[in-house]
This record gives C-alpha cells, structure tokens and sequence, in this order.
C-alpha cells in the first residue's frame, strides 16, 4: 500500500506544487552564479586549485544549493520533502533504485562506446575522476571526495531534477513519459560536457525511470548513487 508520500510525489498535484518550479529556477540560478564566482577568484589566484580539497570545495559548494532550494521550498510552502519528494527510503525504492542504477552503468557503457567511436579516447577520458585521482592530497580528502560523490551529488541533484522540476511539470500536467524526457536533457545540459551529452541523457533517462515507477524521488537518489559508484571507486585506484 503506498504511503501519503509515494502518492503525493507521483501525481504533483497537492500541497500547492506551484512553487516547484520557481523553486527549481531559482536552485539552478544561484548554482551558476555561485559556480561562475568561485570560478573567478580561481582564476584570480585566490583559491589554491593545486590542493585536492580546495578543488572538491570549489565543486561541491555550488552543487550544494541544488538541493538546498528545493528543501527549503517544500518546507515552506509545501508539504515536506517526506510528502512532496517521497524523500524517506523504502525496500521498494531500493530495489527500484538498484536496478534502475545497474541500467544506467549499462547505458553509459554502452553509450561512451559509440561516442569513442566519434570522438576518440582524449576527448572522453579526462573526466572529474581522473582529475581527482590525479591529485594526491591524502585518503582524507579522497573519502571526502567519494563521499561527495556517491551521496551528497545524487541528492542534491535529484532533488532538483527528479523533485522541484519533476514535481512542478507534472503540477502542470505535462504527461509523465515528457517530464521523464525533459528532466533528462536538463540533467545532461548541466553537467557541461558536450561529448557525453548522450550518455548523459541515457543516464538520466534511467535514472528518472525509478522516479517514474514509484513517484519518489529517494528511488532516483538510490539509482543516481548505484551509478556514481564506480567512478567513485575508481578515485582510489592508482595514478
């Protein structure tokens, strides 16, 4: 039997979900803006990018505040991220999530081979894991890394992609195969790499299938979470 949670993250219709989208726009916003100030005093010699941490900071800060927005949102004027998000794990979300995840790897691998094929090794292989693992600056930091990786990414974004943004479209309406399309090319576009613009997508695309399935976004979170994993172990492996 589904929860008061599970029902309301599905259809995105009660609580007043109108404030998702502006919720959505402004999260998004702030992280550029953020991201475009912390790149400049980067630039301007005034953050040390030569140390591992401050360069997980100048990433992971901005990342932050996808989720920020859409939690203080539901708070305030909706329902709670419990009632809004679905955001309390279940067994199902799990399974779900798990698979959903395992789909995911399968689609990036198989996805990555074409775009080998285009645009060759150099441009798909120097990706935020290489930079990161390229760096020695202690295990300290690598755990905090993973960390950032395997938890604090998947959640804050899934709950702006696969919370404020899904909960939003579907307040309007927008048919739930669209907003499973849509979520995913904004997903791809922010990450910035244009060669990995269609894996990305696939991700996305199995990513939002365990929202889809169960209305919640702590099943995206799990999926999203199942497929950092690799890259995140792969912070620990040799130079």
């Amino acid at each position: 039997m589904e929860d008061e949670g599970a029902t309301s993250a599905r259809d995105g219709l009660v609580l007043g979900a109108h404030w998702a989208l502006v919720a959505f726009i402004a999260s998004l916003g702030a992280y550029y803006v953020l991201s475009l100030l912390l790149s400049g005093l980067a630039f301007h010699g005034r953050i040390a990018l030569s140390d591992l941490g401050p360069l997980i900071l100048l990433a992971f800060v901005p990342n932050l505040l996808l989720g920020v927005g859409p939690v203080l949102a539901s708070r305030r004027w909706g329902g709670g991220t419990r009632v809004d998000f679905g955001l309390r794990p279940t067994g199902r979300d799990l399974r779900v999530g798990l698979a959903c995840g395992g789909f995911s790897l399968l689609a990036a691998y198989v996805l990555n081979l074409v775009l080998l094929q285009v645009y060759g090794d150099d441009h798909l292989s120097d990706s935020t894991t290489e930079v990161l693992r390229s760096m020695t600056s202690g295990l300290g930091w690598l755990v905090f890394a993973a960390l950032v990786v395997v938890v604090a990414a998947p959640l804050t974004e899934e709950l702006l992609f696969r919370g404020a943004l899904w909960t939003g479209l579907a307040h309007h309406r927008v048919p739930p195969w669209v907003i499973l399309v849509l979520t995913a090319l904004i997903f791809a576009q922010v990450h910035g790499e244009p060669e990995r613009t269609l894996a990305l997508l696939g991700q996305g695309i199995a990513i939002g299938m365990a929202r889809l399935i169960t209305g919640r976004v702590s099943a995206s979170v799990i999926a999203h979470a199942t497929n950092n994993l690799p890259p995140a172990l792969l912070l620990f492996g040799g130079p």
